[in-house]
């Protein structure tokens, strides 16, 4: 089979899944952290926070576990894009996951079984869970009588168009997501070397002065210390897939650190973020990190973060289309926020609006993203959206809809 994983029935024939591809950038999050929470583990990393390796042929086991009852989608993507919908499917019945039980894929008396399939890198294993039943539409059609759907998204566009559509429906505080990581390597051991004359050794070329002779590393400090914050945050956000290799090293910015990335793709460059007495360091990227620069540079030439926000106190979260059809970004600060979308920009909202519209949902309610930054209206704050308007009237910020 081609492939990421060949599902081998036991007592049945495969389906096949469609040929698709998604990257990091594509995986959907929920910008309103919710109380609903899942978590996604394969066999040989029982943590989540490793990269496992796993040879082609070899059997994988995925696990989950809710903190509520939810129904649980799990999508595998493999190395070169094509997706597999692990659950639900014909064998099991249902996706229905009791809370604080980790349920495992196959079971231990699954009539099928999980094994790796090529290409050799990496893959992922993306977690959707919602305490309501989701309607996966035309993403993935169980045809005829077919055991595993077929996922008809092609490309990490059309999948992250999908996605957001699954979800569009449900309240935002439903649904959350996870990911595992594993790598896939070859099927078998390539035979040792035979013993080859080794050339004389070469006298090795010394570095020129101001050259440097090895990688920047995360969180390092000029004078080889680490920021074990700084460290910590790009393995957990994956940094080789998002921010990419170090281009500074770990430097003081106002009252805490921050490190500059080269960034991947479509993220664009990024920082890490560490303020001083937090434990945790965060990630902004691209636009956001942009507007974020921009009110910096303007309020003190860029010699802090700007005092509207303060430090990202969040990672950067992409949003899903939401009601107006629009998608975007979302960094989340000390004292407000950024909301980016290519359709209106990057604008900033805070204090006491800034808890107004996010207490009706966010983007994802009847507001929709905001078209311009929040403005001083008969001496008091003011914000206009995609969906209406916020005004300070009668000593309260009142919503007006279109």
């Amino acid at each position: 089979m081609k492939q990421l994983l060949i599902l081998s029935a036991l007592l049945a024939g495969v389906a096949s899944a469609g040929p698709s591809k998604i990257s990091a950038q594509s995986i959907i999050v929920n910008p309103t952290e919710p109380p609903l929470s899942v978590q996604v583990r394969v066999n040989r990393d029982p943590s989540g926070q490793g990269n496992p390796k796993y040879r082609i042929g070899e059997g994988l086991t995925v696990t989950v576990k809710t903190n509520s009852d939810a129904y649980v989608y799990l999508f595998d993507v493999n190395a070169d894009g094509r997706i597999t919908l692990i659950s639900p499917n014909n064998y099991d019945g249902s996706n229905f996951v009791q809370a604080g039980q980790a349920t495992s894929f196959p079971g231990p008396k699954a009539q099928y079984q999980f094994n790796v399939s090529g290409p050799a890198g990496q893959d992922k294993v993306l977690a959707l869970a919602s305490t309501e039943k989701l309607n996966l539409g035309d993403l993935a059609r169980f045809e005829d009588d077919a055991a595993f759907a077929t996922v008809s998204a092609r490309g990490q566009d059309e999948l992250a168009q999908a996605l957001s559509i699954v979800v569009n429906p449900v309240p935002q505080d439903a649904w959350v997501t996870d990911t595992a990581y594993f790598t896939v390597v070859g099927a078998a051991q390539a035979p040792a070397p035979q013993p080859q004359p080794q050339p004389q050794p070469q006298p090795k070329p010394q570095p020129q002065p101001g050259t440097p002779v090895a990688a920047i590393q995360p969180g390092e400090r000029e004078d080889g210390s680490t920021d074990a914050a700084i460290a910590a945050a790009y393995d957990r956000l994956r940094g080789g897939e998002s921010l990419g290799t170090a281009t500074t090293y770990v430097q003081r910015w106002g009252n805490g650190a921050w490190q500059k990335f080269r960034g991947v793709g479509a993220y664009g460059n990024g920082v890490l973020l560490h303020a001083d007495g937090s434990s945790r360091a965060y990630a902004v990227h691209g636009a956001i990190l942009k507007r974020y620069l921009a009110l910096a540079q303007a309020e003190s030439g860029a010699a802090r973060p700007p005092s509207r926000l303060g430090w990202a106190a969040g990672d950067e979260k992409v949003i899903p289309r939401n009601r107006f059809g629009t998608s975007g970004l979302y960094g989340f600060f000390q004292s407000g926020a950024l909301y980016s979308t290519e359709k209106y920009g990057t604008f900033w909202l805070t204090g006491a609006l800034l808890k107004t519209y996010q207490g009706l949902g966010g983007s994802g309610s009847v507001l929709g993203f905001p078209k311009r930054d929040q403005y001083l209206l008969n001496g008091a704050w003011a914000a206009d959206f995609e969906g209406g308007t916020i005004r300070y009237v009668s000593g309260q910020y009142r919503v007006y809809r279109k």
